[in-house]
């Protein structure tokens, strides 16, 4: 392999890890900042209430994003294996 396919290879694998990571994170987000916004308005300054919310959209987000991650996986496997069998 040339280094020109290295690096696209490698940008392939960032730009992989960047949309399965990016929905998961997006609703941590989220739900991080409206339980934020929640305890300002309410004034309930305890520091132990944001997890278990974050905790639970984040395993529900997993559950609905996984078949999308799977796909995603599977076709970056496909390329790479494509670009084994072409050398």
């Amino acid at each position: 392999m040339s280094g020109a396919e290295v690096l696209d290879v490698g940008r392939d694998a960032i730009w992989l890890t960047i949309q399965m990571c990016a929905p998961v994170l997006i609703v941590g987000l989220i739900v991080g900042v409206g339980i934020g916004l929640l305890q300002a308005l309410t004034q309930i300054q305890e520091q132990t209430l944001i997890y278990a919310p974050k905790i639970v959209a984040i395993f529900v987000s997993l559950l609905v994003f996984m078949p999308m991650m799977g796909a995603l996986m599977s076709g970056f496997m496909q390329s790479i294996a494509a670009r084994i069998a072409s050398m």
